[in-house]
């Protein structure tokens, strides 16, 4: 049986709501588990204060930390400790003095033993609707052995619930002390963990609704928790009519038989300095002529840089921007997460209503993960997916390494992810260095299969006629063929 989600009880953090599908099921336990310092204690000031928001009463049960540092911590983040109850139990406290060894709500002893005395005491005068219990796994050090632990950890969550609390308790796994055995106990586990790219956060269990699975980020800040949840492409609502973008560019839109496709992925390829930026930026200035929105994070490059460069090739980037159809934002990859950046582009997305997302570039990206490469494959995947799915034209730019030599179509092994490749080449012909551009791959619809001169001046970019007189142009050292040899490729005669 499953809880609607007007039921649900919120965990005070939206991202770990949503990874829940909604919050917490109400009158249950749940366990926070994470080693020292991964934000437990913040997480659970978080779940008591949204009660205190929505008029609820909050109880901290507090079993390790000194109750003024405690409160000065969360009175730092936030937190308004002076509407939250808390019962300190902590080393020092009275209860922890007088015996070495407790039956927490063992029915025969309740009267008996101090500490029991002091949780119900304490539970009964606050009867509250949110309880956390910071760490349970102190109780262990005050039983006789794990039997007796479990016991009474059973009683003591079950005492909560009857009085239609909902609780999160605290743990910390060591290898000393493991807490495997409370999985069984708990109707779900939240595991706060450091992962190969930051802080996850991760469901493995719970019960009465399905959740989100995977690694979700989270990041610690001045104001407490965020969670960032893996992104979900989710399905496509309404059949796209595939309705072609325009470059504003005639050759360029004859290479790809009249533009690229709105709610499609293209990868833009080609070494440095060839112009794979300002080629694909020159498709968002044209959008923005009809008034739509684009979107650019910046990877492998600062915003100010960018704007100069565009300026300088006559795309108006200023009015762009002050218009609105236009967001450049410069992305720092070793401070994001995957899960971050897809945040930020879904608040465009979903938020501002953003057509176009422009990744400049792949390999700047792929810092987010560590260089994990099947874990790049996976985001990209789902990051190509959630904007085809949304409507929204994704434009990847992906830098191959070798200037002439040897072609890439791609260096991260993404092709299979594009609806339209498009690569930039140098070129050395007769001691100059030129440009080339050409279409390899879209499959919406044909498209022109010879290689064109591509230039970019003060006035835009201009690209010429297909370069029939060259052969082996992928190659980046072409060769001139004689004017004979291809009017015969060409299906023409021969001058006599």
């Amino acid at each position: 049986m499953t809880t609607s989600l007007s039921d649900r009880v919120s965990t005070g953090v939206d991202g770990l709501d949503e990874v829940l599908s909604g919050g917490l099921v109400p009158t249950r336990s749940y366990m926070v588990r994470g080693q020292a310092g991964s934000g437990k204690t913040i997480l659970g000031f978080h779940f008591l204060q949204r009660g205190i928001e929505e008029g609820e009463t909050a109880l901290f049960i507090n079993l390790e930390e000194d109750l003024r540092d405690l409160k000065a911590n969360a009175d730092s983040l936030g937190f308004d400790t002076d509407a939250i109850e808390f019962l300190d139990l902590s080393p020092g406290a009275d209860a922890f003095v007088e015996d070495e060894s407790y039956e927490v709500f063992a029915p025969s002893e309740v009267e008996r033993e101090p500490l029991t005395d002091r949780i119900v005491e304490g539970v009964t005068a606050v009867d509250p609707d949110r309880v956390v219990v910071d760490p349970l796994t102190q109780l262990r050090f005050l039983l006789s052995d794990d039997y007796q632990f479990r016991k009474q950890v059973v009683g003591f969550m079950r005492f909560l619930k009857d009085r239609g609390a909902t609780v999160l308790f605290t743990v910390q796994n060591t290898p000393s002390l493991p807490t495997d055995d409370l999985e069984f106990i708990t109707d779900g586990t939240i595991r706060l963990d450091a992962g190969a790219y930051g802080k996850t956060v991760s469901v493995p269990k719970f019960r009465g609704s399905s959740t989100q699975s995977g690694d979700h980020a989270y990041r610690i800040t001045d104001a407490g928790m965020e969670v960032f949840p893996a992104l979900q492409p989710g399905t496509r609502e309404t059949d796209l009519t595939f309705e072609q973008v325009s470059s504003g560019i005639p050759e360029i839109d004859e290479l790809l038989h009249g533009g690229i496709e709105r709610g499609t992925v293209t990868i833009v390829s080609g070494p440095t300095g060839v112009g794979k930026t300002t080629l694909s930026t020159q498709f968002m200035k044209e959008a923005a002529g009809r008034g739509e929105r684009s979107v650019i994070y910046l990877f492998e490059e600062n915003r100010e840089t960018f704007l100069a460069r565009s300026r300088a090739v006559n795309i108006p980037v200023d009015e762009m921007l002050e218009k609105g159809t236009l967001q450049v934002t410069e992305v720092e990859a070793l401070e994001r997460s995957p899960q971050e950046f897809a945040r930020m582009v879904r608040d465009e997305v979903e938020g501002e209503g953003a057509d176009i997302v422009m990744i400049d570039g792949i390999a700047g990206y792929r810092l987010t993960l560590r260089g994990e490469d099947e874990q790049m494959l996976q985001q990209m995947h789902a990051l190509g997916r959630y904007l085809k799915n949304a409507g929204v034209t994704g434009v990847f730019i992906d830098e191959t390494r070798n200037v002439t030599g040897e072609f890439h179509a791609t260096m991260e092994n993404i092709s299979y992810l594009a609806d339209n490749i498009v690569f930039l080449r140098h070129l050395e012909v007769g001691g100059e260095l030129r440009k080339a551009i050409g279409v390899l791959k879209k499959r919406t619809s044909d498209f022109e299969r010879t290689i064109r001169e591509f230039k970019i001046t003060e006035h835009g970019i201009t690209v010429g006629e297909p370069m029939s007189g060259l052969r082996g142009i992928l190659s980046g050292t072409p060769e001139v063929v004689e004017r004979d040899a291809v009017r015969r490729a060409e299906g023409g005669d021969s001058d006599e």
